[in-house]
């Protein structure tokens, strides 16, 4: 992990009830620092706090509100502010106006609410962001943080926007800030509706699964080696404003994906119903990621394996008691599971 440097410092995660955000959350946690826990609903992150085994301060507010978020960081006085907050990554999450205001207008707010309250005692990165693949788009060949950006939809440029103005008022307002651009991440408190989620799912009922062909290839990286990655970001030399790739550098077609989280989930290979599903308009065939300066600046890349991973899933939902051991799986349902985002 990160030798405690983490140890007693004060820390906010915006968005720290969502899927990453948990993630990290946890792993500051086991840092031993301080935490504000920004989210939403209070209710919702205190059951995730208790079933992650998470620790720290529940402030919830609507980070659409600039004031009121501003407030809030100006009374935590956060030495590093990790934003794992965004709206589109659900294909419900449809609008333009709130697009905009969480996944650009907020790093205004938050390089502002940094700036004035800089900690001169902390060494470390002064703000995490989360960037996305699909700040690429439609870019071919291997993807550098160099390479030119073509994001396809309102997310992807949406969120392109914001890496942008970070770059910007880093430089600006002479602040330490890193966006983490990251790929295909599963594990544990994944959304239903994507691919390790449903493959669970099949595993427990023992239905059928709706896939595509397969063919698209994806950088998967285990939520867990995200967060740590992310932590050990914040506590690099990273330059103001930085762009770094956080991935493994590997890629796997999602036919190949599938079929390892099947053998360890005990699913048999007929279940599994490639072709039953058209490729989306929006998917995106992206080519192999560069980890050059991840591994540069941390000395360290994403360690856990596919098979790995999917284990370490299953193991963290059954002892949560929300999936069946796998010794118990139901082989007699018939009823297909169906994913958008899976294939």
């Amino acid at each position: 992990m990160i030798d405690s440097s983490y140890s007693g410092v004060r820390v906010a995660v915006l968005g720290a009830s969502g899927f990453i955000g948990r993630w990290v959350a946890r792993a500051l946690t086991r840092e031993r620092a301080d935490v504000v826990l920004v989210v939403r609903d209070r209710r919702s992150m205190e059951r995730i706090a208790d079933a992650y085994s998470i620790r720290g301060e529940i402030a919830e507010v609507d980070l659409m509100d600039r004031a009121a978020t501003t407030a809030l960081l100006e009374r935590a006085r956060p030495a590093i502010t990790f934003n794992l907050a965004g709206y589109g990554v659900d294909p419900a999450e449809r609008d333009e106006r709130a697009m905009q205001q969480v996944n650009v207008e907020l790093i205004a707010a938050l390089t502002d609410a940094v700036a004035a309250g800089a900690d001169s005692n902390w060494g470390g990165q002064a703000l995490v962001h989360a960037g996305t693949a699909l700040e690429y788009g439609s870019t071919q060949g291997e993807l550098s943080e160099d390479s030119r950006t073509n994001p396809i939809g309102l997310y992807g440029a949406s969120k392109l926007a914001g890496t942008r103005l970070l770059k910007h008022r880093a430089a600006e307002l002479g602040i330490r800030a890193v966006t983490a651009r990251l790929f295909t991440v599963y594990g544990p408190g994944e959304h239903r509706g994507r691919l390790l989620p449903c493959l669970i799912e099949a595993a427990r009922t023992g239905a059928p699964v709706s896939l595509s062909e397969g063919r698209q290839e994806r950088d998967f990286c285990y939520v867990d080696d995200v967060a740590d990655g992310l932590l050990r970001l914040g506590v690099s030399d990273a330059t103001a404003g930085e762009t770094v790739n956080l991935a493994s550098g590997c890629l796997t077609r999602v036919r190949d994906f599938a079929l390892a989280a099947a053998r360890v989930l005990g699913i048999p290979k007929e279940r599994l119903e490639f072709g039953e599903k058209v490729v989306r308009e929006d998917e995106m065939w992206q080519g192999r990621v560069r980890i050059d300066r991840l591994r540069q600046l941390l000395n360290w890349i994403p360690p856990t394996g596919i098979e790995q991973g999917v284990r370490r899933t299953w193991e963290f939902e059954s002892t949560d008691g929300r999936t069946a051991p796998i010794d118990s799986l139901n082989p007699g349902s018939t009823k297909s599971i169906e994913h958008p985002d899976a294939a």
